[in-house]
């Protein structure tokens, strides 16, 4: 087996997370985090829309971790958010904080907003 070591570039993976917090890049952030390759900064949850369109073209895909079960997302989010061009991708947070850290691992262009579990 080959092993290669994974440069992050701008963006920091999720390294742990718990009940009320993360772990990203070494941080911890208590609540909602949205990190992506414009940093890491705490995310107040649906109706902090604002910094997540601003992501805009920056990225293809935007995962968005809603706790620790998956649910439905309200209606008008997901709709200002594909207005401003980005693909949605809803699961639990702990399933989109891996599939973030698998697609940041191969250089894609994505974020991650998620809620704590």
């Amino acid at each position: 087996m080959r092993l290669n070591e994974i440069t992050f570039t701008d963006a920091k993976p999720v390294e742990g997370y718990g009940p009320g917090f993360f772990r990203i890049g070494g941080e911890v952030i208590t609540g909602g985090v949205l990190t992506g390759p414009t940093g890491t900064v705490p995310w107040g949850g649906y109706d902090d829309v604002a910094p997540l369109v601003a992501l805009g073209r920056k990225v293809d895909v935007l995962f968005v971790g809603t706790g620790a079960d998956i649910a439905h997302i309200p209606e008008a989010f997901r709709t200002r958010l594909e207005d401003a061009g980005l693909g949605l991708e809803v699961m639990s947070s702990p399933s989109a904080a891996r599939t973030y850290n698998v697609l940041l691992s191969e250089g894609r262009r994505i974020a991650l907003a998620v809620l704590p579990v």
